[in-house]
């Protein structure tokens, strides 16, 4: 999917870091210390990692953005040698698994590492895959299982943190490289800075020189708005996998310490041990609920996600934003004279770049199947809503069936198809089920029925061919759980139009640049869910209308849909 050449021109690359705010930063970032990201998903199909949602699409975007703009970076993460599947057979999914060989994506072997346990020692693989400016560098072993295997907080899920922290600091190490900076996705990651930490220590250096060091070249980057829903772990399993990884007394001592009643949340340390911490929107920034050991609430600073812009927007509508300059070379809008450029989108390049973009979502379609087994194709002509997004509560994807009759109709007179994608996370039977049964109306529907498609095994290739191929998505989190989500970012970039609740980074601007679902109860949402699917329908049908909206969305949006703008505001934060 990646369809881009990084910067090569030394005045390219240098004209980039200008717009960097702190003077000398380069001289702190170089392919020896480079810019170290942790993360325990990564989803990049093209290099064989499958993620499970949003944090492991950041993840792949950040590094492709790096490659991009030539900076000096690495993705730690597991390679895992397994990964799910889904299909439908009889209208029920199937669930099964394939093998991955990290050989048959382009990495190379690079040695092994060792972490212990308290019974015996495992050896994790390292390897290795260099992109441009930027690297995968993973570990792996035959054991290691697949993405979230093993419920929340179990002995395997604290291996594989594990793991990916103490091994892939090892790894680091045996490739000769020096963090300039550590950031950590999430606390899943937590234990590769407490591996830093207890080198400083173990090497001899002060034990609270060594936290004050630690603690001003880690970022904590979190995706998670209340502390309250992480898993925790007990102090016989610390006992187990972590103490027999860190050699300091002092260290150990340290993490000790912050077990309460026998149990441990690994946000607490982690918030101690960053003394940078990001959330990925403004709302979120603003009310993620954590606290420190002493019970005050933790300030993070607001640094929205982004995408890879390149990885996730046609072709043509990139070549299109070049030729209006609606986008620079580092894909960035001008700071000025933006609303100029964007009053140039007309209805007719809007339908032309559109009709491209179905074009390209039947040919993707044309290799899957929906909850019938049967292949998918929409027609030219007719109107696309899409719910692409992780099924999970919060998230509503029910919420447009809740009238079913009320959808049937806006779907039938308008000639429009809706197209449901996703993946329930494994072990949530109570969103399986609740599939199963949105399923099973659909099919009692003689109108849903025709026009609705649930297409199972959702992933990247999926997610592109939907933002391309659609002419308006529906996102429908309750508002106050949603961190960002980009989805509806790569949307608002290939001119759609976005029918939203006012959450995460689509919260970063006011509610007024979009088709906005509002509602103090979900009786009053569903209702504005409706009206604004037929608002949508109607923009599709009159000029002025489409390019009102498409423009408001651009001149509104695209700056916080950059990926380049969000290594720019990281970048900015970290030096």
């Amino acid at each position: 999917m990646e369809r881009f050449q990084p910067l090569e021109s030394v005045e390219d690359v240098e004209e980039f870091y200008s717009a960097i705010k702190r003077e000398k930063m380069t001289h702190k970032l170089s392919p020896e210390r480079p810019y170290c990201y942790w993360t325990i998903e990564t989803y990049d199909k093209s290099n064989g990692i499958r993620g499970g949602g949003g944090l492991g699409v950041l993840a792949a975007d950040m590094r492709r953005v790096a490659e991009q703009l030539s900076v000096p970076f690495v993705l730690v993460t597991p390679f895992y040698p397994w990964e799910s599947h889904q299909r439908m057979e009889d209208m029920k999914q199937i669930d099964f698994h394939t093998e991955q060989h990290y050989r048959d994506y382009g990495f190379e072997f690079i040695d092994t590492v060792r972490i212990k346990t308290s019974t015996t020692a495992v050896e994790l693989e390292v390897i290795e895959k260099q992109l441009g400016s930027s690297r995968f560098l993973c570990i792996t072993e035959p054991n290691f299982g697949e993405l979230y295997s093993g419920e929340s907080g179990s002995d395997h899920r604290l291996y594989q943190e594990v793991a990916l922290g103490f091994g892939g600091y090892q790894a680091l190490k045996l490739v000769g490289l020096r963090p300039a900076v550590i950031q950590l996705n999430e606390v899943a990651t937590f234990f590769a800075a407490v591996a830093r930490l207890d080198e400083l220590v173990s090497s001899g250096m002060d034990f609270y020189e060594a936290v004050v060091y630690t603690r001003k070249h880690t970022l904590y980057t979190n995706h998670t708005l209340v502390q309250a829903a992480e898993a925790s772990f007990n102090y016989s399993q610390f006992e187990q996998y972590v103490f027999p990884n860190i050699k300091s007394v002092a260290v150990r001592r340290w993490l000790s310490d912050k077990f309460t009643n026998g149990r441990i949340q690994l946000s607490t340390p982690t918030v101690e041990i960053a003394e940078l911490r990001s959330g990925v929107s403004k709302l979120h920034a603003r009310v993620a609920n954590y606290h420190d050991i002493n019970g005050n609430k933790i300030k993070f600073k607001s640094v929205t996600n982004g995408i890879h812009m390149r990885t996730w927007v046609l072709p043509e509508i990139m070549e299109y934003f070049y030729d209006k300059n609606i986008l620079d070379k580092f894909d960035l809008p001008p700071e000025e004279k933006l609303e100029e450029a964007v009053n140039a989108v007309s209805a007719a390049d809007i339908r032309k770049l559109k009709l491209a973009g179905r074009k390209k979502l039947n040919e993707i379609l044309a290799n899957r199947t929906d909850q019938y087994g049967k292949p998918v194709q929409i027609p030219e002509e007719a109107l696309l809503f899409d719910f692409k997004r992780r099924f999970v509560d919060y998230k509503r994807p029910w919420l447009p069936f809740e009238n079913p009759e009320r959808l049937a109709e806006i779907l039938e007179q308008n000639n429009a198809h809706y197209i449901l994608a996703g993946r329930v996370h494994m072990g949530d039977y109570r969103m399986f089920d609740r599939l199963m049964k949105l399923l099973h109306l659909i099919d009692k529907h003689p109108v849903l029925r025709e026009r609705v498609h649930y297409l199972p095994d959702y992933d990247e290739e999926l997610g592109f061919a939907l933002s391309v191929g659609a002419n308006s998505s529906i996102n429908t989190p309750i508002v106050g759980l949603e961190a960002c989500g980009t989805s509806w970012m790569k949307d608002i970039a290939n001119l759609g139009l976005l029918i939203s609740t006012h959450d995460g980074g689509v919260a970063d601007m006011p509610s007024d640049n979009y088709l906005s679902i509002k509602g103090k109860t979900e009786a009053e949402e569903c209702t504005e869910l409706y009206r604004q699917m037929e608002a949508a329908a109607a923009a599709w049908s009159n000029d002025f209308d489409l390019e009102y909206w498409v423009r408001k969305e651009l001149v509104a949006y695209l700056a916080i849909i950059s990926g380049s703008r969000m290594m720019k505001d990281y970048l900015n934060y970290l030096f």
